[in-house]
């Protein structure tokens, strides 16, 4: 099985267990109404006391949480996913690009490689079969022929060790790139399938008293989770278009007829060792994207800051005043 039809079976694990989360709403609708009825008692005899007008707007929010953990597939997890699943085609279209391009100039490069290695006598016969032919004929069975007929096939047989010693190692690089991939496919999706499931609960938690960042910590984390996926596209895009320049930049120099071609595939390997262990920073990149908290953490911030500046006004105004007495005083 291919790694893409892995991550398709992903997907399908995802669609297949998000409607069990209708099925904790039976356990959230009673946690949430008992909170309800704590909520809205409290606010409504805190209002009685100070002897206040009862605000409806806030006791709105217990019926609000309500109704969306009623329909909490449809109406969460439906509007979430709406929302971002633009996102996840839109950087998969991008990273489909960059893929065939990258495909192509590879085809390309390889076969410029092999007519590079085929204008030179020295070389072509390691990659031809024909020329290989063509050059013991043209030599004898004295024994200075034998001895170079000797060294043409040790030079060949080491040539294709090398190659497929290469070869090997640059297949296993990939498979443990796309594997680092589908680690975090699998991890994005038992995140999903978790905070899906259990969504009812933190919302019926968010009711009460005391616990309403609960639903901003769990919208704020599924959104984080879902953009695993975009985040890991794009970085994949960057990797083939950084690859796909420096393609581009061996078929311009292969263009030079004097031009001895590289086949160690160096750099390709650097930029698969990159990309195995930058896999693994998509989650921290995801939460630079999206935080919670922001409203009270500007809040106090603005505090803050006017706080230091009436400290700053108050000390310039004091001495200020204290110099203009002095003066007076002096006269």
């Amino acid at each position: 099985m291919e790694f893409q039809n892995l991550h398709e079976v992903l997907r399908s694990l995802y669609d297949e267990m998000l409607p069990l989360s209708a099925d904790m709403a039976a356990v959230a609708k009673g946690i949430a109404g008992l909170g309800a009825l704590f909520y809205v008692a409290i606010k409504v005899w805190q209002a009685l006391s100070r002897a206040e007008p009862i605000d409806m707007y806030p006791l709105l929010r217990p019926f609000a949480l309500g109704l969306c953990i009623m329909f909490f597939p449809t109406i969460v997890l439906g509007t979430i996913n709406a929302v971002l699943s633009p996102v996840v085609q839109g950087t998969h279209t991008i990273l489909e690009n960059q893929v065939l391009d990258l495909n192509d100039l590879q085809a390309k490069k390889d076969l410029l490689e092999r007519e590079a290695m085929l204008r030179n006598p020295e070389t072509a016969y390691l990659v031809s079969n024909e020329e290989f032919d063509k050059k013991l004929e043209e030599l004898g069975w004295s024994p200075g022929d034998l001895i170079t007929m000797s060294g043409m096939y040790m030079d060949r047989f080491a040539y294709q060790t090398e190659q497929a010693i290469k070869n090997w190692f640059r297949n296993l690089l990939e498979v443990l790139f796309q594997a680092a991939a589908l680690v975090i496919d699998t991890i994005r999706t038992f995140f999903l399938i978790v905070l899906s499931i259990l969504g009812p609960i933190a919302f019926a938690i968010s009711v009460w008293d005391g616990f309403q960042s609960t639903l901003t910590q769990w919208l704020t984390r599924y959104v984080s989770v879902y953009l695993w996926l975009p985040v890991a596209d794009l970085f994949s895009s960057m990797l083939a278009k950084i690859q796909s320049l420096i393609i581009e930049k061996d078929i311009a120099m292969l263009a030079d007829p004097t031009y001895i071609p590289d086949t160690s595939n160096t750099v390709y390997i650097i930029f698969m060792i990159i990309g195995i262990v930058g896999y693994f920073t998509i989650p921290t990149v995801t939460g630079w994207i999206i935080q919670a908290g922001g409203a009270g953490n500007f809040t106090r911030n603005v505090n803050q800051a006017a706080m230091k500046t009436g400290n700053i006004a108050g000390a310039g105004t004091g001495s200020a005043v204290g110099n203009i007495g002095g003066r007076l005083m002096g006269k």
